[in-house]
């Protein structure tokens, strides 16, 4: 029968071409894994895609100096790489401006915390978490009130 020669021809050749489900499935684990991997690292290297993002470490701790009547009590001060606030009256701190989750500059110091716009992290006014994604605190920066300024350096 040349019909039933030809459907064995046939069948052969699939069965040939088929890969074993093991191969299949270590193929697909590989796959998934370099996936998730080139996903880690693209969004280290582009944290920075959020307008006021910054994903470059700082070479050396930043400094800025800022008048102490720029500094409200209860709030704080974004000025480039450091952040300024004055949790209560006279107690001035320093942070970097590098948020801790994904390297994003620090927005704005409002409603009592120091706001990421990257992914929503809030840090309290000592540069403690308020609220994640970031798990670790602001990195502080020593901080020195000289006349009627805050030196952050």
């Amino acid at each position: 029968m040349p019909s039933d020669d030809h459907n064995q021809q046939q069948s052969l050749r699939s069965d040939q071409l088929a890969l074993p489900r093991r191969t299949v499935l270590v193929g697909i684990g590989a796959a998934a894994a370099a996936l998730a991997a080139g996903s880690a690292l693209f969004r280290r290297t582009h944290a920075s895609a959020a307008p006021g993002a910054s994903a470059r470490p700082a070479a050396k701790p930043a400094s800025a100096t800022v008048p102490t009547g720029d500094v409200p009590v209860g709030g704080g001060t974004v000025l480039g790489d450091v952040v300024v606030t004055q949790p209560t009256g006279g107690d001035f701190r320093g942070f970097s401006s590098t948020c801790t989750h994904a390297g994003c500059t620090v927005s704005d110091v409002s409603g009592g915390t120091i706001n990421c716009p990257c992914h929503g992290s809030k840090f309290n006014l000592d540069g403690s978490v308020h609220t994640g994604p970031a798990f670790a605190p602001l990195v502080p920066r020593s901080v020195s009130v000289q006349g009627d300024s805050v030196v952050v350096g």
